[in-house]
């Protein structure tokens, strides 16, 4: 077990997993995409945003508020998400830390049909949209990467012979 510098455990192949993910290309894509959506999404919401919800009828303008909070909410969890995985790539933090529970991702709550959402604009629908599609597909890396830390063993055969090759050969 690896002992993270807060005291928590880590499963040794698990922190190899984090530090391959955070050295990898799709890593660098999905840090790309998050970061630009937030970017895009911040543009978006103070600026033509701020015009088309005061377009919209009073139950509109709050679907808006509601769905903008939201979409800011989810946003926020996965930048979040990302910079620690960065921090592991920098070597700003040890991957057995960022093993630690408060930095995982949460199942998003179901969301509710809000009256007056058939007024949202399509860019904020548009947004929301792509922020549910990148939340998805990061809750599946964190999934696969953190949970079930309890395991022994990778859950992944290939994984198992990768250690026993780097345990044979001293890596």
């Amino acid at each position: 077990m690896l002992i993270s510098e807060t005291g928590q455990t880590a499963i040794p192949w698990r922190a190899s997993v984090v530090t391959d993910f955070c050295r990898s290309e799709l890593f660098d894509r999905t840090f790309e995409e998050g970061m630009g959506l937030v970017e895009e999404t911040a543009a978006y919401l103070d600026g033509p945003g701020r015009q088309d919800s005061k377009m919209l009828s009073r139950t509109g303008a709050l679907a808006y508020a509601t769905e903008s909070m939201k979409l800011t909410t989810r946003l926020m969890q996965v930048a979040s998400w990302l910079l620690v995985q960065r921090a592991v790539k920098e070597g700003n933090m040890v991957a057995a830390d960022a093993c630690e529970e408060r930095y995982r991702l949460r199942e998003g709550p179901l969301d509710e049909d809000l009256e007056g959402a058939t007024e949202l604009p399509p860019p904020l629908l548009n947004l929301v949209d792509r922020s549910h599609r990148l939340y998805d597909r990061i809750l599946h890396l964190d999934r696969r990467m953190y949970v079930n830390q309890a395991q022994e063993e990778p859950p992944h055969p290939v994984l198992s012979q990768h250690d026993k090759l780097r345990a044979a050969f001293g890596e």
